[in-house]
């Protein structure tokens, strides 16, 4: 317990070290995002505003925004149209957000209730939709040149969950499925955050792939740390109970690698899809057991690796230090 306090602790030192840095560097482009989220959220007709607002207003690590105004920022003064895509990047994830709480029968949303557990259902979607409304006209606007890939990139997070809800009819606990979900709902967006930001501010095609494999990888290891933390995590930091995602019929790696070493495991995850709460807490206590938690933190170490590897193409300054000490964080979270 002292040694993982001190872990924590020395975390918390490295954030707050490196969000000076960040503030230093973008501290107004934050800020104007931060408002215009806040404003947009509001823009359209109640209740789905109050919707939208909720979950905005519950706060979140806006990685997403971060990743475009970084990328932006490794090619000189970051453009007001990344500015806005970074506004565009939130937006769309949330709305991912509120569809997926709706797909997940989801409870609790960074530790408050969820919005659909509020207005309902079909306020949830429509806010959810909303969103998605602002984030395609935004971009429209102000910035055409990263249209098009932001509707493959839509596409892609509509086939990721498309596979994912297939696997609650029949369970599929291959790795090569697993990955395919998180590559095209989690990672793809990430890509796109990194892609766009590059674009934006001219940089050369080699530097836009480059980031575009980095917030791919980024993205990647990002999930496995939160399918690790569904098992191990503190609810209470992470806003998320215990087990969430074996509730709700996810098949995370952590899950899947325990099956592999113990088949008899189908069983009572077959129970546990159908409400049985006793064999979800069984099921839970074997994965954490089984130890593969571990392995999954060092696959997403590997992932990370292999992103700060991408960014070596970009030029040097202080824009792609931050890029890589946020991949490097979101790698080692505890929480």
């Amino acid at each position: 317990m002292l040694r993982e306090a001190a872990t924590v602790e020395r975390t918390g030192e490295r954030v707050q070290a490196r969000m000076a840095q960040v503030h230093a560097l973008l501290g107004e482009d934050l800020a104007a995002v931060d408002l215009e989220l806040g404003r947009l959220a509001r823009e359209g007709l109640s209740p789905a505003t109050d919707s939208a607002a909720h979950l905005l207003e519950a706060g979140g690590k806006r990685v997403r925004p971060l990743t475009v105004l970084l990328a932006a920022a490794c090619f000189g003064e970051v453009p007001a149209a990344a500015r806005d895509v970074a506004v565009v990047a939130e937006l769309v994830h949330l709305a991912t957000l509120l569809h997926d709480d709706v797909i997940d029968d989801g409870q609790e949303r960074r530790g408050l209730a969820t919005s659909r557990r509020i207005w309902g259902n079909a306020v949830s979607v429509l806010a959810g939709d909303l969103l998605l409304t602002h984030a395609l006209e935004r971009t429209a606007a102000v910035a055409p040149a990263v249209l098009m890939d932001l509707f493959a990139t839509l596409r892609r997070l509509v086939d990721g969950e498309v596979v994912q809800l297939r696997g609650r009819a029949s369970l599929d606990v291959s790795e090569e499925v697993y990955f395919r979900i998180v590559r095209d709902k989690t990672a793809s967006l990430f890509a796109w955050a990194a892609r766009a930001g590059g674009t934006l501010a001219g940089a050369p095609a080699q530097a836009v792939d480059a980031l575009g494999e980095f917030g791919s990888r980024v993205g990647v290891a990002f999930q496995l740390v939160d399918d690790a933390l569904d098992y191990g995590g503190d609810p209470r930091e992470t806003g998320k109970a215990l087990f969430a995602d074996l509730a709700e019929g996810k098949l995370t790696l952590p899950l899947i690698r325990a099956i592999a070493a113990r088949p008899l495991l189908l069983a009572d995850v077959e129970a546990v899809r159908v409400g049985d709460t006793r064999a979800a807490e069984r099921v839970g206590q074997a994965v954490r057991d089984a130890g593969v938690c571990e392995g999954v933190r060092a696959l997403a170490a590997a992932e990370t690796e292999r992103a700060l590897a991408a960014l070596q193409v970009l030029p040097q300054g202080t824009a792609r230090d931050l890029l890589a000490s946020i991949a490097g964080e979101l790698a080692a979270r505890v929480r």
